[in-house]
C-alpha cells in the first residue's frame, strides 16, 4: 500500500534503559500484522509506528509494547459535550472519537453529557479531540481543558525522575550500611576480630540478609520484571544482565547464610553487598541519565515555550480568554501590545510592529496593518491588533517547525546502524562470556573457586550493560538538532544531519539565494548640467505603468527618495530598444546603448563606466531628455547580506562552492567574481538544474544544493543534501532535507559546522561505548588476576557502567555550547523564554 494510506502514530514508551530495549520494542512492533515500519528512539523515549489501519489499531500496538515489558504513555480526558439528544448521538460521537489518530478508547454518557477518552499524548492533543467532537456536529464548552500532549509526556518523564530518585534514596538507606558492614572489617582487621568474637559470622550474615532483601526485592524488582520479559521474548537486555548477576550473588549468599556447612571450611563467604550496592549504583546511574535527558531537550522546551497557551477570542460580542486549542479557523482574536500572537492569522484592524525573528530570522520588526499575515508565536509590539485566525493546531507555522525538529530528533542517522548491529548480538555474547568465565574459574580457581567464579561472572554481567551504546547516537542527534533549531536551521532527519557533514561541494542557486531576487537601482551617473532628483523623477514617471522588473526597480527607487511622480502625457515602447514618453512636457527616452546610437547620441563619455557596470553583473541603461544624453543608470539584483561571509566561511571549511543559475554567463560570472565562487554553470534552464547537480556529483563527490524557488525543487531532490531557504516557496521547503528558517545564507556554513561537530560527538560516544566494553569485560572476567592480582569487583563494575552512560550523556550535552562560525542573523532562542519573548545574545 502507499505511504498516504498508512497511519503513523507516536507512542511514548517508559522503562527503556539501553539499546537492547530499543531493539526489543522495535522487533515486537514490527511483528504486529499490518505494521510497515517501527522506529524507537531511546533519547526521546518515543516509538514511531506506520501501519495499515485495516489490519491493526492503536490498542493492539499499546498491548504489544506492554507485552514486551515496557509501559506506553497514555492519558485520559473528560469532555463535556452539549447538543446530544439520543443514543444515536452518543454512537456518532463515540465513532468519531474512535477514528481519531491516537485514541485508544472513547466512552460517551448521554445522562452526564460527558465523553471519557483514553489517548496517546504523543499522537494527539485535547484540542484536536475537541475539534473532532465539533466536526461531528456537537459542541464542547470553552471551559473544557486538558493538558497538552507535550505537557503529558513531560509530566510522565518528571514522574519517572521522581520515582527513580525515591528508589535511589530507599536503596541507599539499606545499601550504605550493608557496604560498611561488609567492607570495614576487611579494611580494619581489629574490627573484624572484635565482631567475630562478640557477634559471630552467622549473625553478621543474617544482618546483611535483612539489609539486602529490601533492596533486592524492592527497587530491584524492576530488573526482575523487565529482565524476565526480555528473556521470555528471547531478546535479553541490560535488565536481564542485572537480574542474573545480582540474583546469582544474592541467592548464593542466601545459601551460605542458611546452610554454611555444605561449603568447604573457609569458603562460605556472602556477597550481599555485591547485589545490594550494584542495584543502588545502577539506579543512581539511571537517575543521572534521566536528569541529563531532560537537559538534552532544552531546545525543544524553548520552541514549545514560544507557543502561547491562551488567546483572546471575540465570540458573541464578548472577549473570552480561551486555550489556543479551542480556537477555530475564522475566529476573531485580539492581541494587546507586548503579547505573543497566539496563532497564524490575518490582520483585520490595527497597526503594530511584530518581531518575527524567532520564526523567520528577520531581526527588524515588521509593520503589520490590515490584510497582513502574522505568525503564531511572534511578539507583538506597541500596537493592538485584531486578527482572523487562518491556521490553528498542527497547521500553524510554529507547530510545523516543532514537528520537524521532533521528527529529526526521533530519526536514526545511518551511523546508528553500526550500533544496532552490534547490540543485536552483544547481550547474548556477554551471557556466553559470563558462563565461560564462571566455568573456567570453577575449574581452575583452586581454593574458593566457587566464590571467585561467582564474583567474576557477576562482574562481567554488570560491566557489560549496553546502556552507553544505546544512548551514544540518539542523545547527540537530539541535542544537535535542538541546537540547530536555536540557530534557525531545521534538519528534517538524522540522515540529513549525517549527510551534510560529508559534503564536498556546495552548489548555490543565484536569484533569491545569493541575491535578494528583487532588482534595485544601484547606479545613477549624470551628465553635467542635470539634477539627480529631476532625472530620476522623470524616468520613474515614464516607467510607472510598466510591469518590467527594471521599470519597477526605478519606480521603487524614486518612491523611496520621496519623489512625486507625474502621469506621462504619452508613452510607447520602442521594441528591442527601450521606451519613449512625454512627462511634464519633457521627452524622456530610456533604453540600451543601441537605442542611444539610433538617436544619434554619442556614449564615449560613459564607455569605461558601462564596461565596469557590465563586469559587475549590472544592466546599464541610458537616459535622454529632450534629445540630450542626460545619464547612465544601472539596475541589478543586489547580493544578499551575508552571502560574501557565507561563501568565505565555506571555503575555510574546505568546500568548493558552485553556482547554478539561469542568468546569462556575463552576469553570473560577475556575481561569482564578487563572491569568490569557484565554479559557475550559467544559462541553465529550470528543468536542467538537476542535471547540473548530477554533473557535479560525477566522480563520487557529495553535493549539497541550496535553493528557494519552485524551479529548484528537482535540484534539491537530486542533491545528496538539499537545503531550502525558509523564506522561499513551499515546494522548495517540502523537497529539501534541511530548512534555513531565515533567508540568510550564513545558515549554510553554520549548519555544516554543526553537522560535523555532531558527528564527531557521535563517533566519540560510540568509540567510548565500544572501547569501554572491549577493555573492561576481560578485566571483569579476571584475566589480570593471575599476573597482577587485579580484580574488578561487581560494585566497581556497577559504578563504571553508570559512569560510562553519564560520560556519553555529558559529552552529548557539550553540543549545547556549540559556537557557529558565523553569527546568526537574529536573536537566538533561549531556554526558559516561557513568555515567548527573545533574549538577544
Amino acid at each position: 500500500m502507499t505511504a498516504s494510506e498508512l497511519t503513523t502514530l507516536e507512542i511514548g514508551v517508559q522503562g527503556m534503559t539501553c539499546a537492547s530495549c530499543v531493539g526489543r520494542v522495535e522487533r515486537g512492533l514490527k511483528k504486529v500484522a499490518g505494521v510497515q515500519e517501527a522506529s524507537v528512539n531511546l533519547a526521546t523515549e518515543q516509538a514511531r509506528v506506520s501501519f495499515d489501519p485495516a489490519q491493526t489499531d492503536a490498542r493492539t500496538l499499546i498491548a504489544t509494547v506492554r507485552d514486551v515489558g515496557y509501559e506506553p504513555i497514555t492519558a485520559e480526558l473528560d469532555l463535556p459535550i452539549t447538543g446530544m439528544t439520543c443514543a444515536s448521538c452518543v454512537g456518532r460521537v463515540e465513532r468519531a472519537l474512535g477514528k481519531a489518530d491516537g485514541v485508544l478508547s472513547a466512552s460517551v454518557n448521554l445522562a452526564t453529557e460527558r465523553a471519557h477518552v483514553q489517548y496517546l499524548p504523543a499522537s494527539t492533543t485535547p484540542g484536536q479531540l475537541r475539534a473532532v467532537v465539533r466536526d461531528a456536529g456537537y459542541d464542547v464548552p470553552d471551559t473544557a481543558q486538558g493538558p497538552s500532549g507535550a505537557d503529558t509526556q513531560r509530566a510522565a518523564r518528571e514522574a519517572e525522575v521522581l520515582h527513580l530518585r525515591s528508589q535511589v534514596i530507599f536503596s541507599a538507606v539499606f545499601a550504605v550500611p550493608l557496604l560498611l558492614i561488609a567492607m570495614l572489617p576487611m579494611l580494619w582487621p581489629a574490627l573484624e576480630r572484635s565482631l567475630m568474637a562478640s557477634v559471630g559470622m552467622g549473625a553478621m550474615n543474617w544482618v546483611m540478609l535483612a539489609l539486602a532483601v529490601p533492596v533486592q526485592f524492592g527497587p530491584g524488582r524492576r530488573f526482575y520484571r523487565l529482565g524476565w520479559a526480555s528473556l521470555k521474548h528471547r531478546s535479553p537486555d541490560m535488565n536481564a544482565l542485572v537480574m542474573i548477576g545480582t540474583s546469582a550473588a544474592f541467592f548464593y549468599s542466601l545459601v551460605v547464610t542458611l546452610a554454611p556447612q555444605i561449603f568447604p571450611v573457609g569458603t562460605a563467604h556472602v556477597y550481599y553487598e555485591a547485589s545490594g550496592v550494584v542495584i543502588t549504583l545502577i539506579l543512581l546511574g539511571k537517575y543521572f541519565e534521566a536528569l541529563a535527558k531532560g537537559r538534552s531537550s532544552e531546545a525543544m522546551k524553548s520552541l514549545l515555550s514560544l507557543q502561547p497557551k491562551e488567546a483572546r477570542v471575540l465570540r458573541d460580542g464578548e472577549e473570552r480568554l480561551l486555550p489556543v486549542d479551542d480556537v477555530q479557523v475564522g475566529d476573531t482574536l485580539r492581541v494587546l501590545p507586548g503579547e505573543s500572537i497566539p496563532l497564524d492569522g490575518e490582520v483585520l484592524s490595527g497597526q503594530s510592529y511584530v518581531n518575527e525573528s524567532m520564526i523567520t530570522g528577520e531581526s527588524v520588526p515588521i509593520q503589520k496593518t490590515g490584510g497582513a499575515a502574522v505568525i503564531g508565536g511572534t511578539l507583538n509590539g506597541n500596537g493592538a491588533l485584531t486578527l482572523k485566525a487562518t491556521r490553528v493546531g498542527n497547521d500553524t507555522a510554529l507547530a510545523q517547525i516543532i514537528k520537524l525538529v521532533e521528527t529529526a530528533q526521533g530519526s536514526k542517522p545511518p551511523i546508528q546502524g553500526l550500533a544496532d548491529k552490534v547490540v543485536a548480538v552483544f547481550v547474548p555474547v556477554v551471557l556466553v562470556i559470563a558462563a565461560v568465565t564462571f566455568a573456567v574459574w570453577l575449574l581452575l580457581g583452586g581454593e574458593g573457586a566457587l566464590s571467585q567464579a561467582l564474583i567474576n561472572m557477576v562482574a562481567v554481567l554488570i560491566i557489560a550493560c549496553p546502556c552507553a551504546m544505546g544512548l551514544a547516537t540518539p542523545v547527540s542527534v537530539m541535542v544537535g538538532t535542538g541546537k540547530a533549531a536555536e540557530l534557525g536551521v531545521l534538519f528534517k532527519s538524522g540522515t540529513a544531519l549525517e549527510g551534510l557533514q560529508a559534503t564536498q561541494v556546495i552548489a548555490l542557486d543565484k536569484t533569491g539565494t545569493l541575491t535578494r531576487g528583487q532588482p534595485e537601482l544601484t547606479d545613477l551617473t549624470l551628465v553635467s548640467g542635470f539634477e539627480r532628483g529631476e532625472v530620476l523623477r522623470l524616468v520613474a514617471s515614464a516607467e510607472q505603468d510598466s510591469e518590467h522588473p527594471i521599470a519597477r526597480a526605478i519606480v521603487d527607487a524614486a518612491k523611496r527618495e520621496g519623489l512625486s511622480l507625474s502621469a506621462p502625457e504619452s508613452s510607447q515602447a520602442v521594441p528591442g530598444f527601450g521606451l519613449e514618453a512625454v512627462v511634464d512636457a519633457t521627452r524622456v527616452q530610456v533604453g540600451a546603448d543601441r537605442y542611444m546610437s539610433k538617436l544619434g547620441l554619442g556614449l564615449a563619455d560613459f564607455g569605461a563606466q558601462a564596461e565596469q557596470l557590465g563586469d559587475e553583473g549590472k544592466s546599464p541603461l541610458y537616459v535622454a531628455l529632450n534629445g540630450q544624453l542626460a545619464a547612465i543608470l544601472a539596475v541589478a539584483d543586489p547580493i544578499k547580506d551575508g552571502s560574501r561571509e557565507a561563501v568565505a566561511a565555506l571555503h575555510r571549511q574546505g568546500l568548493k562552492v558552485a553556482m547554478i543559475t539561469g542568468d546569462n554567463v556575463r552576469t553570473a560570472q560577475a556575481i561569482a567574481r564578487q563572491l569568490g565562487i569557484d565554479q559557475v554553470q550559467a544559462e541553465v534552464l529550470p528543468g536542467d538544474k538537476a542535471k547540473a547537480v548530477r554533473a557535479l556529483q560525477e566522480g563520487g563527490q557529495k553535493v549539497a544544493f541550496v535553493g528557494d524557488g519552485i524551479n529548484d525543487a528537482p535540484a534539491l531532490a537530486q542533491a545528496d543534501v538539499g537545503l531550502a531557504i525558509g523564506t522561499g516557496t513551499d515546494v522548495a521547503v517540502e523537497t529539501a532535507d534541511v530548512v534555513l528558517m531565515s533567508g540568510d545564507l550564513r545558515g549554510v556554513p553554520n549548519a555544516l559546522a554543526l553537522s560535523r561537530t555532531t558527528l564527531r560527538n557521535i563517533r566519540l560516544n560510540l568509540f567510548w561505548a565500544f572501547a569501554y566494553n572491549a577493555l573492561l569485560i576481560p578485566v571483569a572476567a579476571g584475566v589480570l588476576i593471575p599476573a597482577f592480582g587485579i580484580r574488578l569487583s561487581p560494585v566497581l563494575a556497577a559504578a563504571a557502567m553508570g559512569f560510562s552512560s553519564v560520560f556519553v550523556l555529558t559529552n552529548a550535552l557539550r553540543l549545547r555550547g556549540f559556537k557557529p562560525p558565523l553569527p546568526p542573523s537574529a536573536p537566538k532562542l533561549q531556554p526558559g523564554d516561557h513568555d515567548g519573548q527573545l533574549v538577544t545574545t
